[in-house]
């Protein structure tokens, strides 16, 4: 049973002119064969934008690409005919499938965004392309966990072809929550902003944990803090 913290300085990171991102996973240029991912899941970017800067149409084959936007505005355009801004409270899923062409951009021509974008590797090759984003209330995620995307749909989540599913919470300083785990399942915990406690294991803003061999992750709020946990075959 363990918890292993990888720590926010310790990621890689791409620095440009409009974009600091920092990645807790191998992406791009950076590249660490200790970290390429924990099961399904890919990478975890911790994106922030320049004022109406972003990234022009590229393309993505084979990925479920997840967005959650912590503060400000993404403007997204793709191949499929889809044009949307998310927004905080809002999740957006894309299944590159057999090939996709989008581009993103901060939606804002004054304020920076701030967002994380997980890719997961898909159940199976060669899917249809589709695009999805769903708004959850406040209150959904205000001391509890939030299932936000499930391999089922379940509960109003946002469908992933992957058996992975989302979880997001937004803790006010001392709220605990609590997630099962099913025997053979692990967990990665990641946090985007705050500071919590994840079965005895104090993480920061940045900071993941890989957790494996556990029934239960019992996270504590040592302040205000809005994390993500991704339960994972």
């Amino acid at each position: 049973m363990s918890v292993v913290v990888r720590p926010a300085a310790a990621r890689g990171r791409t620095q440009i002119d409009w974009l600091d991102s920092r990645h807790t996973f191998s992406f791009g240029e950076y590249h660490d064969p200790a970290h390429m991912g924990f099961g399904a899941l890919r990478v975890i970017n911790d994106d922030r934008i320049a004022p109406g800067k972003g990234f022009a149409t590229h393309g993505h084959r084979d990925m479920e690409i997840v967005t959650y936007v912590l503060e400000g505005a993404l403007e997204h355009k793709d191949s499929l005919g889809t044009g949307s801004v998310i927004r905080p409270g809002e999740v957006q899923i894309m299944s590159a499938g057999t090939g996709i062409q989008h581009s993103e951009f901060n939606h804002s021509p004054v304020e920076p965004v701030h967002l994380l974008q997980i890719w997961i590797v898909p159940d199976r090759r060669g899917l249809p392309p589709r695009y999805d984003q769903r708004t959850f209330d406040p209150a959904e995620l205000a001391g509890k966990l939030r299932r936000v995307v499930s391999p089922d749909g379940d509960d109003g989540a946002i469908v992933i072809h992957q058996d992975a599913s989302m979880h997001a919470a937004r803790l006010a300083p001392a709220d605990v929550v609590q997630h099962a785990l099913a025997p053979g399942r692990e967990a990665w915990l990641q946090v985007a902003r705050g500071a919590v406690t994840a079965n005895g294991a104090r993480l920061g803003p940045g900071d993941g944990a890989a957790v494996t061999g556990e029934r239960t992750i019992t996270v504590r709020a040592n302040e205000a803090a809005e994390i993500l946990l991704f339960d994972l075959a």
